[in-house]
């Protein structure tokens, strides 16, 4: 059996949340972070590995101290996928509601995680379910956030058919996000899939329009439109490098950006 949430964060990590001060001001005030089902898989082939969410916890953590105030949208893939529930002979729909049910899963794990580093969180979600969460309020939302919770967005929009991706992009449109950070399992955007060409090449700085028109795999189409519309920032970085997302909130240019043009 797995260990216990509590003991899977390491006394490590919880030193550095404590000790791992600031040495500059942070770039961002509100940032919503999207993190992928799967990088809670540690790996394994499936499902939840406590000390990986307690990893990801302790980076959380260490943003938090900077007095940022943060949201959290998390994907669902490491337990169902709507698009590969549908495959295997159930309607899209009903895969969709399951694929958002496991994005809960997730998030409550997530959040115990976070706060038994110290830190308070809210998980409220899209579809309502009283007895283990709040219930998606934008002004509630904001102030939770205001008060210096971490704020963790689960059921993706409540509707079929909407990635977890689009739910993020929604979500920081709602809540005045200065960016969104997409902690992803590679470095950034490349050229062509690393894993397959050896040949392909970082692409550090990227606008909206450029994503779109060449297919490249950051967020899916709907996502990109809506920050595009806001001019909402994208940075995209591997989660597993220890401390980047601190170093991304501080104004290290870390993996890749996608933004409005004249920016870039």
């Amino acid at each position: 059996m797995h260990p216990s949430f509590g003991s899977s964060v390491s006394s490590s990590v919880k030193e550095a949340t404590r000790s791992d001060m600031p040495s500059a001001e942070p770039r961002y005030h509100r940032i919503m972070v999207k993190l992928s089902g799967e990088a809670l898989m540690g790996a394994q082939p499936f499902g939840i590995e406590p000390l990986v969410v307690g990893t990801i916890a302790g980076e959380i953590a260490k943003v938090a101290e900077l007095g940022v105030q943060i949201a959290v949208v998390v994907g669902g893939g490491n337990i169902i996928r709507g698009v590969s529930a549908h495959e295997q002979g159930i309607d899209r729909i009903t895969g969709d509601s399951m694929g958002m049910l496991a994005t809960v899963i997730n998030a409550l794990a997530l959040s115990s995680a976070i706060e038994q580093l110290g830190a308070q969180t809210r998980v409220q979600t899209a579809i309502e379910m009283n007895e283990v969460a709040e219930p998606f309020i934008r002004r509630r939302a904001i102030r939770h956030l205001e008060k210096g919770r971490i704020v963790l967005f689960a059921g993706g929009t409540g509707n079929p058919f909407f990635t977890t991706d689009s739910a993020a992009a929604l979500r920081a449109n709602e809540i005045g996000a200065e960016i969104l950070m997409k902690a992803t399992k590679v470095d950034g955007v490349f050229s062509s899939d690393p894993e397959t060409d050896d040949d392909a090449s970082l692409i550090p700085r990227l606008n909206y329009t450029e994503v779109l028109q060449r297919g490249l795999k950051v967020m899916d189409a709907a996502a990109i439109a809506l920050c595009m519309e806001s001019e909402i920032p994208i940075q995209i970085f591997n989660i597993r490098v220890p401390g980047i997302m601190k170093q991304v909130v501080l104004g290290d240019d870390a993996g890749s950006w996608v933004g409005p043009k004249e920016a870039v």
